[in-house]
């Protein structure tokens, strides 16, 4: 690939888990990477193992002063970037009754949305001048119906959803297009400490690789894996009743700090 035709990819929580794993496709195409992640040495192996030119920017994307300083350094160093994802989230057991999951979910909606909205404030305006450009988040299919023992994490993702749609009907007729993916179980340090059957669990190299051909298509709206997304719709529509009594007795992740 030649170096004017070579694409700028920013992408968050890139240190571990979705992120890397998308870093690691991206990196194999020979994009150009900007990758931000809490972890300097997590984030130091992952660039470490990438073909193609990449900077890495340690940046928790719940602090704002950070995250525009990462941003600044990325529009300096390439200018507007082609596609900005924004991988990065948090997750931990929550319950309504325990005072001390209130900073857990402080924690997560910083983390999972705000964060996100922060991740792509900084290059928006760029991409609208120039008339192309794509923001995509990483959503979840636990933010189509609330889990129980997640109502933190599912909270989150329901507002990540609803912020993405927000802004892609805010972007129509800009060029820039924004794509909402909605994973199911996935292979990472997330999901390793859950305890529960987990249905169409994931290898994270293989779900990156259907992540990244979606966000070059430029899917409005998308499950990964296909299996998955049939039983979300199921789950989006089933009655209340019946949901309330199939999931009451579904397992919980543990509580604690989000990873």
């Amino acid at each position: 690939m030649a170096a004017s035709d070579r694409r700028t990819v920013v992408i968050t929580g890139a240190s571990s888990g979705i992120g890397a794993a998308l870093a690691r496709a991206c990196g194999a195409r020979g994009d150009r990477l900007a990758l931000l992640g809490r972890d300097r040495q997590r984030l130091d192996a992952v660039q470490a193992a990438l073909p193609s030119d990449s900077i890495g920017l340690t940046a928790d994307v719940g602090d704002l002063v950070a995250l525009r300083a990462a941003a600044d350094e990325i529009l300096n160093r390439f200018g507007t970037p082609d596609v900005v994802i924004a991988s990065a989230g948090v997750s931990v057991g929550t319950l309504v009754d325990e005072a001390d999951d209130l900073a857990a979910l402080d924690r997560v909606l910083r983390t999972n949305v705000l964060g996100m909205a922060a991740s792509f404030q900084p290059f928006v305006a760029g991409m609208r001048a120039r008339g192309s450009g794509t923001l995509a988040g990483i959503a979840s299919v636990a933010g189509l119906r609330g889990l129980p023992g997640a109502g933190a994490y599912s909270a989150s993702k329901a507002a990540t959803i609803a912020l993405l749609e927000s802004m892609r009907v805010e972007l129509h007729g800009s060029g820039v297009r924004v794509v909402t993916l909605a994973p199911g179980y996935i292979d990472t340090p997330m999901t390793r400490v859950n305890r529960y059957p987990m249905p169409f669990l994931m290898d994270a190299d293989k779900a990156a690789a259907q992540l990244l051909a979606l966000i070059d298509r430029q899917r409005r709206f998308a499950v990964v894996p296909w299996q998955m997304g049939i039983a979300a719709r199921l789950m989006r529509w089933m009655p209340d009743a019946l949901y309330d009594r199939l999931s009451a007795r579904a397992g919980r992740k543990p509580r604690g700090l989000p990873l």
